[in-house]
């Protein structure tokens, strides 16, 4: 009991296994074709440059974690037209978080900026944001898990203030505007994709704000950011682009709401 109770004292342990859940869950339960040389690419690279880091930094060896939940991350969001580019995107995501910095925080959530930089700079990769459906089960299975580890980081009102304020931005278009019925807003908001990016990567509490006001304000104006392209302009992708704009305002958040950031145990 004492083991099993240190391992969820670690919000990364839960981070990983609920990760690995959903990556079974969409090979088998929602038949993706699993291409197990990309996933052992993006694993080399993000642990071996994390691997890389330790040995020059002295860091703990605990630090692993962090490759293991971006290697899950990207394994989840980004796909590559040849296994091997999984290897450049796990190594840019990890090395990111020791080359751009500022006032000892990483700037950019890793997965994150791994997924922006294979898709600009190479003509191999893009986003799948349809791969998970649009089923309202998995839909609250996500959330939920999601809703869980947040909690342990204190990192829920991040996520929590992006989907309240999407939902509002959507349902003010889609039922209150154009009519649509509800059952239409909640199966184009039901998205495995959005929910993933709302509770695993937005709530990084590395690369969010600091203090909670100042997440609550930073989650709330990225979903207006992510949904004027999304819903003008088709690009459903749209929240993994915002997202990188607004860990670069991330500092001045922290200047103007201050608070220690947050610790690893």
């Amino acid at each position: 009991m004492a083991s099993i109770s240190r391992f969820f004292k670690d919000a990364r342990n839960i981070q990983i296994l609920w990760l690995g859940t959903f990556l079974a869950y969409g090979i088998f339960e929602l038949q993706w074709a699993a291409n197990l040389d990309y996933y052992s690419f993006v694993f080399s690279g993000a642990l071996a440059t994390q691997a890389f880091f330790i040995h020059q930094k002295s860091l703990p060896l605990h630090s692993l974690k962090s490759a293991l939940i971006t290697s899950l991350g990207l394994c989840l969001l980004l796909k590559v037209n040849h296994p091997a580019w999984g290897l450049l995107a796990g190594s840019i995501a990890i090395g990111s978080k020791f080359v751009l910095r500022f006032q000892g925080k990483h700037i950019f959530n890793p997965a994150n900026f791994g997924i922006v930089a294979l898709v600009l700079l190479t003509n191999q990769a893009w986003i799948s944001p349809g791969q998970w459906g649009n089923e309202v089960v998995t839909f609250f299975l996500i959330a939920s898990c999601g809703m869980l580890i947040t909690l342990k980081v204190g990192r829920w009102d991040a996520g929590l203030s992006f989907v309240a304020v999407l939902f509002a931005c959507e349902l003010g278009r889609t039922v209150l505007y154009q009519g649509w019925p509800m059952d239409h807003l909640l199966h184009t908001f039901s998205s495995g994709t959005l929910v993933l990016f709302a509770f695993f990567m937005i709530t990084d509490p590395m690369t969010s704000p600091n203090a909670r006001k100042a997440r609550v304000i930073w989650g709330a104006s990225l979903a207006i950011a992510s949904f004027a392209p999304s819903a003008y302009l088709q690009l459903y992708t749209a929240p993994v682009w915002a997202l990188f704009g607004w860990c670069l305002i991330t500092p001045l958040f922290d200047k103007l709401f201050v608070q220690p950031k947050f610790q690893w145990i």
